[in-house]
């Protein structure tokens, strides 16, 4: 067990503000492999939100004004900071989301890597200029302001961090808004960070997320918020923010297909398939959602599907031995036991693991080969269930997955990696993986088209986001 975890009897504070724990309305934490309590909780409140923005923005102007050089020694040192307690961190990560112990460790890791790289890329942002035969232009990089960083449940850790780490890289303060469900990874970063940072320029507050976004958003002083969750509270997020112009990026939801092609290693493909889907117990916003298989390679790849998926163990996260652990809570487990009935109702045959007598939140990894059209097809699934189906025509796989107007993520599958450039190139979609099933590093952009989302993360693209350029014009 973590030693971040609460001791028995104490609730972990509602928010961080100018390094300072606050209490909260306390709230319990369900452990979604025992189905136990795991953890009391605060929660804070719209006037909360107030603070922790003004307490970043009193702290803007020094860390803007701080060189790049000595931002990047701070990344650093919280990116140290991770690795030191890398595996109380692990255990936390797993303890209040559930995935496997081994993927909290790499999520640890992967967290860390966004701080180092964003402490590298906080020395690029250099000035230019252009010299013409009146007048000297140079042009600057400047940090918007304060951010509002509001993360999800699935990725406790990583995700903050990859909010986190570009905008105090660019010269921002920040204050999260953790998820409800998961803000222990949260706070335990922040308090970590504090650190090495200002007092007040990195904040943490836990809570309703229909309070203490709005009120984060609409603060005068908020400069940008960086959101990722459901495109339907996106959406919300983006209209209010466009009330006062404040610059949005947002990570929405996502329906990637996963296509293997007639030229497809039917092995290659089934071991990328399996990554991309079960991840994370398959709550991921990139997960394989909707997988086409081409005809010529169907039998081969679901008959493998049909032995591999009903062996996968559903069991305790900290076992070795277990390929899947606990979904959040027992209303996910009832979506996704509704979405399958559904199917089987439709005459889908549904192929599964076997679960018996585990406690918390499970659900037993699920392979439905599609025969008709059924609600599967049309959910994004986020979670242990595989949909697959036949294709014949490559150009109406195209226009149909074009046609969701969801374009997050993406997989393609073939042995012809011409062929596998040219379909990719086709999705309308910010990141696609050829033959693999984890396409995404801290070194380069993420994020979606359409539906899916406004602007990027990680990468130098990043970094830019929480930027703005100013000009001076100089007569010669």
């Amino acid at each position: 067990m973590s030693r971040f975890l609460p001791a028995p009897g104490h609730a972990a504070p509602a928010a961080r503000i100018d390094g300072a724990a606050l209490d909260g309305t306390p709230h319990e934490l369900p452990h979604p492999a025992s189905g136990d309590t795991l953890a009391t909780v605060g929660w804070a409140d719209a006037a909360c939100a107030d603070e922790a923005v003004e307490a970043a923005s009193r702290a803007l102007p020094g860390w803007r004004a701080t060189s790049p050089r000595k931002r990047a020694a701070a990344l650093r040192a919280i990116a140290a900071s991770l690795r030191e307690h890398a595996e109380d961190l692990a255990a936390l990560v797993s303890a209040e989301s559930g995935k496997r112990l081994v993927e909290a460790r790499g999520e640890v890791e992967f967290s860390a890597h966004y701080f180092d790289w964003f402490a590298d890329a906080a020395t690029q942002l250099q000035p230019g200029g252009f010299v013409s035969d009146q007048r000297r232009f140079s042009t600057f990089r400047e940090p918007v302001g304060v951010v509002a960083a509001v993360n999800p449940w699935n990725f406790p850790l990583s995700i903050p961090a990859r909010k986190v780490a570009p905008a105090l890289a660019a010269g921002c303060t920040v204050v999260q808004k953790a998820s409800e469900l998961t803000p222990l990874s949260s706070l335990v970063l922040t308090e970590l960070a504090e650190e090495h940072l200002p007092t007040g320029a990195l904040g943490v507050l836990v809570g309703d997320g229909a309070a203490l976004t709005p009120a984060l958003v609409d603060h005068p002083d908020t400069a940008a918020v960086s959101f990722t969750g459901s495109t339907r509270v996106g959406v919300s997020v983006a209209e209010l923010a466009a009330r006062s112009l404040t610059r949005t990026v947002l990570e929405l939801g996502g329906k990637a297909p996963f296509i293997v092609t007639d030229r497809a290693d039917p092995q290659v493909a089934l071991e990328a398939l399996l990554v991309a889907k079960f991840r994370n117990n398959g709550a991921s916003c990139i997960a394989a959602n909707n997988v086409f298989v081409h005809r010529s390679r169907y039998d081969e790849v679901v008959s493998a599907l049909r032995e591999r998926v009903p062996q996968l163990v559903n069991g305790d996260p900290a076992d070795p031995a277990t390929d899947l652990g606990p979904l959040l809570r027992a209303e996910h487990v009832a979506r996704l036991e509704k979405l399958v009935d559904l199917a089987a109702a439709d005459d889908c045959p549904v192929y599964r693991c076997t679960i018996e007598h585990l406690p918390g939140f499970h659900h037993p990894a699920t392979l439905v080969e599609l025969t008709g059209d059924t609600g599967l097809w049309h959910e994004e699934i986020f979670g242990p269930v595989l949909a697959v189906r036949p294709y014949d025509d490559e150009d109406a796989v195209v226009e149909e997955v074009n046609g969701w107007r969801y374009g997050l993520g993406g997989y393609v599958c073939s042995a012809d990696t011409e062929q596998a450039h040219a379909l990719a190139e086709r999705l309308r979609i910010g990141i696609v993986g050829i033959n693999n099933g984890a396409p995404n590093t801290p070194e380069v952009p993420f994020g979606g088209f359409g539906w899916s989302g406004l602007g990027r993360e990680g990468g130098l693209s990043g970094l830019l986001e929480f930027t703005a350029e100013r000009t001076v014009s100089q007569a010669r």
